[in-house]
């Protein structure tokens, strides 16, 4: 259970607002999300495949470079899978998808935090060591918690440790989900 994420860069001398990005709205996952075979560690029950990939286009003003990002998190649905033949009751089905849920919360947060940081970043010559490095350092954070998020809820059997990163999620996408970041196709300032 987790993501993975895959870097990809493209750099062009175009004029662009180093504070333009692009993301997409949040999504809240059924189980038509998981199309794919399971095919993980015996006794797991789902996995949720979720990439982050990110471009950009650069441009010189003077001693520093205006980027403009695209960063989007794509979900697979053809390598995301719940093993229906552990899954016997909705209530089942409900819980793995909580669980799973909190997977993808995990690469949504990541990705408005990448924009967030990327937005308020002056580039200098060695932008593409800067980008790489900040990318670097969010995708083993959110790794990081991918994994004390499996190892805290057992992989959602340990129902106290579910629900208080069922908080967490609560908390930490509140002001995203409430307009006051990221938006669809749109960099949203948190003055508003």
């Amino acid at each position: 259970m987790g993501i993975k994420i895959e870097k990809v860069v493209y750099t062009t001398l175009l004029v662009f607002f180093c504070a333009a990005a692009v993301a997409q709205p949040y999504k809240r996952l059924t189980s038509a999300d998981f199309q794919g075979e399971p095919n993980g560690p015996m006794g797991d029950v789902g996995f949720t495949n979720c990439s982050i990939t990110y471009t950009y286009k650069a441009h010189r003003e003077g001693t520093y470079y205006k980027l403009d990002f695209t960063i989007l998190l794509v979900m697979d649905h053809n390598a995301s899978w719940i093993d229906r033949n552990q899954v016997n009751t909705p209530e089942k089905m409900a819980e793995i998808l909580k669980h799973e849920q909190g997977h993808y919360n995990l690469a949504y947060l990541e990705q408005q935090e990448l924009l967030r940081t990327v937005s308020h970043t002056v580039f200098y010559g060695n932008y593409h060591a800067a980008a790489d490095a900040i990318f670097d350092r969010v995708e083993a954070k959110y790794k990081r918690l991918n994994e004390d998020y499996d190892t805290d809820t057992q992989n959602s059997t340990n129902r106290v440790q579910q629900h208080s990163w069922d908080t967490y999620f609560d908390h930490a996408l509140g002001p995203i989900l409430a307009d006051k970041y990221y938006k669809s196709g749109n960099l949203i300032s948190d003055n508003k």
